[in-house]
C-alpha cells in the first residue's frame, strides 16, 4: 500500500464541475485531486503514462445507453476496473448572475444533455439549443463570455465552480436518469486505491470472444446459468478486421476468486477463443 497521506490523482473527461468529477469524489472521497482532460483517449493515456493514478470513465447511462468509446478503450488499454458508482444526473439551466429565463435565447450543452431536456426546451420556444463538447464546459464558456442572452445546461457543481446561478433546476425529462462510472487503474497499482464502498458486494467484468458458429454464445452464457450466477449487463462490440464478428462484455455479480465464479470462468475459457477479466471490484451500493 502507498503512504496514506499521498493524494490520489483521478483523471476525468470534461471541464471542472462535470458529472465525472462528482463521480470521482463519490468513489474516492472529497480530498481526491482531479485532472481534467478533453477526450476519453487523453484520460486513458494519462493513467497509462502514470500522470494520473486512476481514471473515472462513464460507461452507460440509464436513458442514453452505453458509452461506446469507453468500451473500446477498455479492450485496447491494459487498465483494470477497481470500482464503480452511479451518479444521479440532474440537469439545470445555468446563467451568469442577474440573467433571467426570459432573457435567454441561446442554450449550450452536450448533445446528450440537450436531448434529455427536450420537453423543457420545447416549452421555451425562444431558446435555441446549441451543442457543446461538455456540460460543465458549456458553463465555463458562457461565464467567460458573460452575454446576457446565453445559458448552459449542466449539473449544480458546475454552477458552483464557475460562480454562476441556476435559473431553472431539475429540467431533465425523466428523473430516473443515472450514469454508471468505472474507476480504472494500472493493474499493478489497483491495490493502492480504496474506494469509499470497498466493503460492498463484489462485481466482475469480463470480455470474451466466441467462434462464429450457431449456438456458441448460448453455450458460453450457459456456464453462468448452470451456477445461478447473476448477469447484470452484456454488451457486444465489433472485432476490427473481422466483419460481423463481435467481442462480448459481461458484468456479473461475484468476485473472480470465488470458487463458483472461478469455475465458471475456467469452464468458459475451455469453449471460447479468448477471455480477459477486466476487474473484480465493489458493486455500487444503492441508497435505501
Amino acid at each position: 500500500m502507498t503512504d496514506a497521506s499521498k493524494q490520489i490523482k483521478a483523471a476525468f473527461q470534461g471541464e471542472r464541475g462535470a458529472f465525472s468529477e462528482d463521480a470521482a469524489r463519490q468513489l474516492l472521497g472529497p480530498m481526491v485531486e482531479t485532472l481534467a482532460y478533453r477526450s476519453f483517449d487523453e484520460m486513458f493515456d494519462a493513467v497509462s503514462a502514470g500522470v494520473a493514478d486512476c481514471a473515472v470513465a462513464p460507461i452507460e447511462n440509464s436513458l442514453a445507453g452505453s458509452v461506446i468509446r469507453n468500451y473500446d478503450l477498455l479492450e485496447e488499454r491494459e487498465l483494470t476496473i477497481i470500482g464503480e458508482t452511479n451518479v444521479r444526473i440532474i440537469h439545470n439551466l445555468i446563467a451568469p448572475e442577474g440573467v433571467r429565463l426570459e432573457d435567454v435565447r441561446h442554450v449550450y450543452s452536450h448533445p446528450v444533455a440537450l436531448a434529455q431536456c427536450e420537453r423543457f426546451l420545447r416549452a421555451q420556444p425562444q431558446l435555441a439549443a446549441e451543442a457543446a463538447y461538455d456540460t460543465a464546459g458549456s458553463v465555463k464558456m458562457i461565464m467567460e463570455r458573460g452575454r446576457p442572452d446565453e445559458a448552459a445546461i449542466a449539473g449544480a457543481t458546475a454552477a458552483e465552480v464557475y460562480g454562476a446561478q441556476i435559473i431553472a433546476s431539475g429540467i431533465e425529462d425523466n428523473p430516473a436518469n443515472f450514469t454508471r462510472f468505472l474507476l480504472l487503474a494500472q493493474p499493478e497499482r489497483a491495490a493502492e486505491m480504496a474506494t469509499t464502498n470497498r466493503d460492498a458486494e463484489r462485481k466482475t467484468t469480463i470480455i470474451f470472444r466466441v467462434a462464429n458458429q450457431p449456438g456458441s454464445l448460448f453455450r458460453a452464457l450457459a456456464v453462468f446459468a448452470l451456477r445461478d450466477i447473476d448477469l447484470t449487463k452484456i454488451e457486444s462490440r465489433p472485432i476490427e478486421g473481422r466483419p460481423w464478428e463481435y467481442s462480448f462484455y459481461l458484468d456479473l455479480i461475484g468476485d473472480r476468486h470465488e470458487p463458483r465464479i472461478e469455475r465458471a470462468l475456467m469452464h468458459l475459457g475451455e469453449m471460447i477463443e479468448s477471455i480477459r477479466v477486466l476487474g473484480s471490484y465493489p458493486r455500487h451500493r444503492e441508497e435505501v
